[in-house]
């Protein structure tokens, strides 16, 4: 017999930012990643009658559902883009306000957009869901020795586009503070 399940409401108070910032590291909207978020304690309720602790931490059952969740929400987002722009409302159309809507500096957002798709669901587990290693590689089906190498590349990736754009960024001040300067009369 299995142990009964903890209460539900405790599991997602203690789980629901782990979910989230799993959910923003992978999608472009903060709107998104909530709207994703709460359908993964939806479909988590629904089950949790199922829900067998000696098979999987809750968070790792968690961060299962909301990786299925992103699939399927990456499917859809794709066939919408394949509609003709008349078909499409003005809703699902991107937005400026969208953009930059996670909270993320935009280096990191753009050095974030720079990585695989697998590299960014590594670090979306590990940073945004606190996954260790190991329960990543039993997530996603990677060795260990897989995940850790993904992780310190696109880590030394990150690194280095979050410089590049720093060092843009300060060379375009300089510039623009030189070029707002009065010429000196003697």
């Amino acid at each position: 017999m299995h142990p009964s399940p903890p209460d539900f409401s405790a599991v997602y108070d203690e789980h629901v930012w782990r979910v989230y910032g799993f959910l923003a590291y992978r999608v472009r909207s903060r709107a998104d990643a909530e709207d994703l978020t709460q359908l993964t304690f939806e479909r988590a309720l629904r089950a949790w009658g199922r829900y067998d602790s000696s098979r999987a931490s809750p968070a790792t059952w968690l961060l299962v559902i909301a990786r299925n969740l992103l699939v399927d929400h990456a499917r859809a987002d794709r066939s919408a883009a394949q509609r003709p722009v008349g078909d499409v409302g003005d809703a699902t159309l991107p937005s400026a306000w969208d953009r930059h809507d996670l909270g993320l500096d935009p280096s990191i957002e753009l050095a974030l957009a720079e990585l695989s798709d697998q590299a960014r669901e590594v670090i979306g587990l590990r940073f945004g869901g606190d996954l260790t290693g190991p329960e990543i590689a039993a997530l996603t089906g990677l060795s260990l020795a897989n995940v850790q190498q993904i992780l310190s590349r696109a880590l030394r990736q990150l690194r280095t586009s979050i410089e590049a754009a720093r060092e843009a960024t300060a060379m375009e001040s300089r510039e623009g503070a030189e070029h707002a300067m009065p010429a000196q009369r003697s």
